[in-house]
C-alpha cells in the first residue's frame, strides 16, 4: 500500500480555514509546526489525553461526497491537516506507518463533529465524513511535504 500526500493544510487561529503549505515540520507530541494544535489553541486541544498530532483525510472520500451530497467542498474546509490519495487511511489505524521519513501511528478514526457544520455550514459533512479519515500521533521528527509517499 503506497499513498501519496495530496495536500497539507494549517492554521494557527481557531475556527479560521486552513490554508495551504507545501512543507511543513511534524513535531512528536506537539503536531504540526504553526498549526492551532501545535499550539494547543484548536477546538479540541483540552479533550483528554489522546494524542491529536495530525489529522488526515483521502481525496477519494472528500470527491465522493461532494458528488453524492451536491456539496463543494474547499480547500482546507473539511479542516484536517493531511489530504491523502491512494491509501485506505481505515487500514492505518492501530499501526505505525510512515510519510516519507516520519513515523506515525494511527490512532482513531477523525470523525466529523457539530463544530465543523457550525463553521462550514454544511449539515451533509457530518453524515458524509463519517467513519472517514484519521487522528495520528507523530513519532519522529521531521519534514513532510506535498508528494511524499505513505508506507506501511
Amino acid at each position: 500500500m503506497n499513498g501519496t500526500i495530496h495536500s497539507i493544510f494549517v492554521t494557527d487561529t481557531t475556527g479560521a480555514t486552513p490554508a495551504s503549505v507545501h512543507s511543513i515540520r511534524a513535531v512528536p507530541g506537539k503536531g504540526l509546526e504553526g498549526d492551532r494544535y501545535y499550539h494547543k489553541a484548536g477546538h479540541w486541544s483540552h479533550n483528554g489525553n489522546l494524542p491529536r498530532d495530525v489529522t488526515l483525510v483521502d481525496i477519494e472520500t472528500l470527491e465522493r461526497v461532494e458528488k453524492e451530497y451536491d456539496i463543494v467542498i474547499e480547500p482546507g474546509e473539511h479542516r484536517r491537516n493531511i489530504e491523502t490519495k491512494g491509501v485506505d487511511l481505515s487500514q492505518l489505524i492501530g499501526r505505525e506507518f510512515r510519510i516519507g521519513y516520519i513515523a506515525l501511528q494511527g490512532i482513531r478514526v477523525c470523525e466529523p463533529c457539530a463544530h465543523l457544520v457550525d463553521l462550514t455550514g454544511k449539515q451533509p459533512l457530518l453524515k458524509g465524513l463519517v467513519h472517514s479519515g484519521l487522528v495520528a500521533e507523530i513519532l519522529t521528527d521531521g519534514v513532510m511535504n506535498v508528494g511524499d509517499q505513505i508506507q506501511k
